[in-house]
C-alpha cells in the first residue's frame, strides 16, 4: 500500500497527495486561505506550508500572485513542490525548505505584502503529543512557537502588510497580545465555532504591520448544520 493518498479538492480543480498516516490538512488551511484574501500580484509568505494546499489554493484563487512556502520538515517540503508541480503552479509558487527563524528578505528577494500561517496551537506541555512526528510537530510548538511565526512576519512583511492566521480560540490572548509586541496591530477578529451550540474552538485574525489601534469584530463562523452539512457561510470557501 502506498504510504501516500492523493486526494481531489474544489470540484478536482486542486489534487493534493498528502501522507497516509502523517500530518493531513484540515478545515483549518480552507477557512484561513479563504480570508486571506489575496490581491492580484501581491507577493505571499505562507508560514509552514506543510503539503502546501494553502499556496496552492491562494494561487488557484487569484492571477498573478507570487508565493513562496516555507516548510521546516523536509519529508513535506518534498510534498508541497511535488503537489506544486503536479498542479502546474511552479510559475508562481516556490517551496523553500529551510527555518523559518533563517528566513532573509534577501533569500525572497525583499518583503512581503501579506503573509500567512497556520501555526501550530499548541504549547509543548499541553495535552496529548502524537506520536506521529509530522503531526507532533503541525499541532505543538516543538519546532516552532507562536512567538518565532510574529518575529519572522514582523522581519519579512512590508510596513502596511496584512498577517492573517487561524489559532485556538483559548490562546487569543496570547496570539493577540504578541501580535501588538510584534508590531501587527490587530484590525479582524472573527470567532470560528462547529456549530451554533459550540463554544469556539478556533479564531481567525488579520493584523496591519505598523497599523493604528483599533479592531473589527466580525460575526462569528459556525462550520457545520445540524444535519452535518457545511453551512451556507462555509460552503463558497470550498470554490474557486
Amino acid at each position: 500500500m502506498s504510504s501516500y493518498t492523493t486526494d481531489s479538492f474544489f470540484d478536482g480543480k486542486i489534487r493534493v497527495m498528502q501522507a497516509r498516516r502523517g500530518y493531513r490538512f484540515s478545515i483549518d488551511a480552507v477557512l484561513l486561505a479563504y480570508h486571506a484574501a489575496p490581491r492580484l500580484g501581491e507577493k505571499i509568505l505562507d508560514l509552514g506550508t506543510g503539503c502546501g494546499i494553502i499556496a496552492l489554493i491562494l494561487a488557484s484563487r487569484c492571477a498573478d500572485l507570487k508565493i513562496y512556502a516555507v516548510e521546516f520538515q523536509a519529508e513535506l517540503a518534498d510534498l508541497a513542490s511535488a503537489n506544486v508541480q503536479q498542479n502546474r503552479l511552479a510559475e508562481c509558487i516556490s517551496v523553500l525548505h529551510t527555518d523559518m527563524k533563517l528566513l532573509t528578505r534577501q533569500m525572497t528577494s525583499g518583503p512581503f505584502d501579506l503573509i500567512v500561517s497556520n501555526p501550530p496551537f499548541y504549547s509543548p506541555g499541553s495535552g496529548r503529543i502524537n506520536p506521529d512526528s509530522q503531526r507532533a510537530i503541525a499541532r505543538h510548538e516543538i519546532k516552532a512557537e507562536l512567538a518565532d511565526v510574529l518575529q519572522t512576519t514582523r522581519r519579512m512583511l512590508r510596513t502596511s502588510g496584512r498577517f492573517v492566521t487561524i489559532f485556538s480560540a483559548e490562546r487569543t490572548t496570547d496570539l493577540l497580545s504578541q501580535m501588538r509586541d510584534e508590531k501587527l496591530e490587530p484590525k479582524m477578529i472573527r470567532l470560528i465555532h462547529s456549530n451554533r451550540k459550540s463554544d469556539a474552538k478556533l479564531i481567525l485574525v488579520e493584523g496591519i504591520k505598523c497599523g493604528r489601534p483599533g479592531v473589527k469584530v466580525v460575526p462569528p463562523l459556525y462550520i457545520y448544520e445540524e444535519t452535518g452539512d457545511y453551512t451556507a457561510d462555509v460552503q463558497p470557501m470550498f470554490e474557486l
